[in-house]
């Protein structure tokens, strides 16, 4: 467990302070620049430059924190580094024709090619790709690189309030981190720290409305838990894993997961936890 919790700190660390120079020198860079700017829910312009940054500091633990093996590295920066550069050509260059998963795909059986189309297939691709280096079968990697594609996906879903993404990050990826320490799994602890250190240190601006994570940080963020919960799960645990994020997915196309949060007491008080009252 000491090895596991070193590694698991390590990575952390290498992830937040790597996250946070990343964010400052970006955000310093571009200051003037609209292409990162969106309006929020309460129609005030933030800054998507937050995404890029958790990319770049989440990518960075993962090449330099101790303890991964080499395969599990590149499955991390092809997982994160993938599904956050496809993220930011969304973000960048994404419209509202279609919307949700059902929409972009139904778009593409009209002929249609949308920037979300786009997306989805190319995560899915770098999902397959990263699970292709850690899985031990064509069954396992089908299993597995939809789960870590499918977790891009839905942590994007939750990215409509400030700091609600982050949040369901931590809640997830926190106990997959605490199991992998008390089973004495090393990979599986350095691995599920690199992005919650990431995510931690970029949380402070998402809850100050100054910045959110976009599709870029969203989907990296989901797709690094996905891995994390790929690596160090049974196939059983993996299959329950991609069995929630599918039906959750489903829900998303009918039900607003924001009047779900709003409507019930514990989830809205999480929800509204550091946060400007609404």
């Amino acid at each position: 467990m000491a090895r596991g919790l070193l590694y698991a700190l390590a990575g952390a660390a290498i992830g937040a302070a790597a996250a946070r120079v990343a964010y400052t020198a970006l955000t310093r860079s571009r200051t003037g620049d609209d292409r990162w700017t969106r309006k929020n829910h309460r129609g005030e312009p933030i800054t998507l430059l937050e995404g890029p940054a958790f990319v770049a500091g989440a990518g960075a633990a993962a090449a330099l924190a101790p303890g991964l093996p080499a395969r599990v590295r590149l499955a991390a920066l092809l997982a994160g580094t993938g599904s956050g550069a496809l993220g930011a050509y969304d973000d960048l260059y994404g419209t509202t024709s279609s919307k949700g998963f059902k929409g972009h795909l139904s778009a593409l059986t009209r002929g249609e090619v949308t920037s979300g189309a786009v997306k989805i297939l190319g995560i899915g691709a770098t999902g397959l790709a990263a699970a292709a280096v850690v899985s031990s079968g064509p069954v396992d990697t089908l299993i597995n690189g939809a789960t870590i594609a499918g977790s891009a996906n839905l942590a994007n879903l939750f990215d409509l309030r400030p700091g609600r993404a982050i949040k369901v990050g931590l809640l997830t990826g926190g106990p997959l981190l605490l199991a992998s320490l008390f089973r004495d799994q090393p990979v599986a602890a350095a691995l599920a720290a690199v992005p919650l250190g990431a995510a931690a240190a970029v949380l402070p601006d998402d809850l100050g409305e100054r910045a959110m994570l976009g599709d870029a940080g969203a989907n990296a963020l989901g797709a690094l838990l996905g891995l994390a919960a790929v690596t160090k799960l049974g196939r059983p645990g993996r299959l329950a894993v991609l069995g929630s994020v599918t039906v959750l997915t489903a829900a998303s196309e009918k039900v607003s997961f924001t009047k779900v949060i709003a409507g019930n007491p514990m989830l809205n008080k999480l929800d509204m936890l550091g946060r400007r009252p609404a």
